[in-house]
């Protein structure tokens, strides 16, 4: 009777380790697939050289991982109440692509004449990019000049192939001749500097300036990095009689808004343009744009205080 005992006890014993043996190998194997496809969801690394093919122009890596492609209207010749103005002080389009997880988001900013405006609209929305805003940076321009800001998400490489269709319906260049810097900036680029408290640079004879905010900026979820267009800038092109042209853009939120207005007005600098460059950002931000050709030092210092009337760093 006792050997009976032991005997089905032990038999009990062999069969759940049994159960418990097969129950650990299907839980090995059904996990195992798991996690060799979970290299499925991590991001895959764009080649950037297929979207500067793609695109026809080639392209520079920024800070925050942004692949920056510049798209200069060095076509046109535009003066504001008759002064020429260097393509890098208004006219320097651009596109910004910045991989999201596995699709990649472009953002841009495109230099048209009046009668691009439409034909390159229809083709973008053709090709599934979006329009965020349309209008003016400047006062007074001739020829007229207006800038289409462009939002897309995909692949980059059918995301460059879409903007391109669509800037090939302008007289923008595609041969990517480095910037003109014969031109001699005459203007003390330290001391603007001094007053800005960043390091700027020069390029085709302008100085450009770029200060970010100190907030981060999200838009559906996704950060949005400075160079993506979230900067303010400051352009400066030396003029007659050591004087500097002077536009560019301020960031600002809405509070923001009024203080720095009357800071540029007080100091005699226009204000040419207010408006909005995205459409779902957080923080919501304001682009304000201006203008004023007088002595550069004077109009560092003031642009420096209606910067420091801002939450930038």
């Amino acid at each position: 009777m006792h050997i009976r005992k032991y005997l089905i006890a032990f038999l009990v014993v062999v069969l759940i380790s049994d159960i418990t043996s097969n129950t650990l190998i299907h839980a090995k194997s059904s996990t195992s697939p798991k996690h060799l496809d979970s290299t499925d969801h991590l991001p895959q690394q764009v080649n950037w050289k297929l979207v500067e093919k793609a695109m026809g122009k080639t392209g520079v890596m920024r800070t925050g991982e942004v692949f920056y492609i510049s798209l200069p209207r060095s076509d046109l010749k535009v003066t504001v109440k008759g002064t020429p103005i260097q393509t890098g002080l208004a006219l320097g389009g651009w596109t910004a692509f910045k991989q999201m997880d596995n699709q990649t988001m472009v953002m841009g900013d495109l230099v048209l004449t009046e009668n691009e405006i439409q034909p390159v609209m229809n083709q973008l929305f053709h090709q599934g990019i979006q329009a965020s805003a349309l209008h003016n940076h400047l006062l007074g321009e001739s020829p007229r000049i207006m800038y289409l800001h462009i939002e897309g998400h995909g692949n980059p490489v059918q995301l460059a192939k879409a903007i391109r269709s669509a800037l090939k319906l302008t007289k923008i260049p595609w041969n990517d001749k480095l910037p003109d810097d014969s031109h001699i900036f005459s203007i003390d680029k330290q001391k603007l500097d001094k007053i800005f408290r960043h390091e700027g640079t020069v390029s085709g004879g302008v100085y450009h300036m770029g200060i970010p905010r100190l907030e981060k900026i999200m838009e559906n979820g996704m950060e949005i990095p400075p160079a993506m267009g979230v900067s303010t800038l400051f352009n400066f092109q030396p003029t007659k009689n050591g004087t500097a042209a002077i536009t560019g853009d301020f960031v600002l939120t809405a509070e923001e808004v009024n203080p720095v207005a009357r800071t540029l007005r007080k100091h005699g600098i226009e204000v040419t343009a207010l408006h909005n460059h995205m459409l779902t950002e957080n923080p919501r931000l304001f682009f304000m744009h201006f203008w004023a050709n007088d002595d550069p030092i004077k109009l560092a210092k003031a642009l420096r205080e209606a910067i420091d009337k801002t939450h930038s760093m």
